[in-house]
C-alpha cells in the first residue's frame, strides 16, 4: 500500500458533496477538478467534478494526481477504487426524502426524466445502496471514513466543519470553510412522504 492518501468526498447525488468540496477546497486542500461542469441553478458555485473519475473501471491514472488534493466521487464508484492505495472519505449523508426531491427538481429543470420509480421506491433503493456501501467500507482496511450529515451541517456549521477538519488532520482554515455555507441554498427541506 502506498503512503500517499487519496482524499475523497462521496455520497448520493444531491447530498451536499459539492458544498463539502467547496468547504475543503477553501479550507486549504485543493480540489482536483477539470471544471468541465460549470455552476448552474442547482449548484450556483459549481460541481467540483473530475470527468475522469467516471471512467475509473478502465483508467485509474488520475489517482496519481490525488495526493494533497480532494476529489469527488459518487458513492457507487467507491467500489472500483484500486485496493493498493489508502483512502480517507468524507461521506455525505442527507435526509433521503430531501435527496429525492432535490434530484426531481434538478431533472425537471433539465427537461429530463429519471428512473421509472416512485419517490418512495427511490428512497428504498437508496437505503439499500447506502446500507451496502457502509458495510463494504467498514470491511476495507485501506479506507478511513467520516460520515457527515448535510442536515447537521445546515443546522450547526461550525461543529460539522470542525469535525471534518479534525478528520482531515486539523490543518484546514475552518473560518474559510464556513464562508461557503449559505442557508439560502438549502432549498429542498421538506421530506417526501413514502
Amino acid at each position: 500500500m502506498t503512503t500517499d492518501v487519496t482524499t475523497i468526498v462521496s455520497g448520493l447525488p444531491r447530498s451536499g458533496t459539492s458544498l463539502m468540496m467547496q468547504m475543503i477546497h477553501s479550507g486549504g486542500l485543493p480540489a482536483l477538478t477539470d471544471e468541465m461542469r460549470a455552476g448552474d441553478e442547482d449548484n450556483p458555485r459549481g460541481y467540483f467534478e473530475l470527468e475522469a473519475v467516471k471512467k475509473i473501471r478502465t483508467d485509474t491514472s488520475w489517482l496519481d494526481d490525488t495526493p494533497g488534493r480532494v476529489v469527488k466521487m459518487v458513492h457507487l464508484l467507491l467500489y472500483d477504487l484500486p485496493g493498493a492505495r489508502s483512502y480517507r472519505v468524507v461521506f455525505m449523508t442527507r435526509d433521503l426524502g430531501e435527496v429525492v426531491r432535490s434530484q426531481g427538481v434538478m431533472l425537471q429543470r433539465r427537461g429530463t426524466t429519471g428512473a421509472a420509480l416512485t419517490p418512495g421506491q427511490l428512497v428504498k433503493a437508496y437505503e439499500s445502496q447506502l446500507a451496502k456501501i457502509r458495510q463494504w467500507l467498514d470491511e476495507q482496511r485501506n479506507f478511513e471514513v467520516h460520515y457527515t450529515s448535510y442536515n447537521d451541517l445546515m443546522a450547526d456549521p461550525p461543529t460539522v466543519a470542525a469535525a471534518v477538519n479534525a478528520f482531515l488532520g486539523g490543518g484546514l482554515d475552518v473560518d474559510a470553510m464556513l464562508r461557503n455555507v449559505d442557508p439560502k441554498l438549502y432549498r429542498q427541506r421538506q421530506a417526501l412522504s413514502t
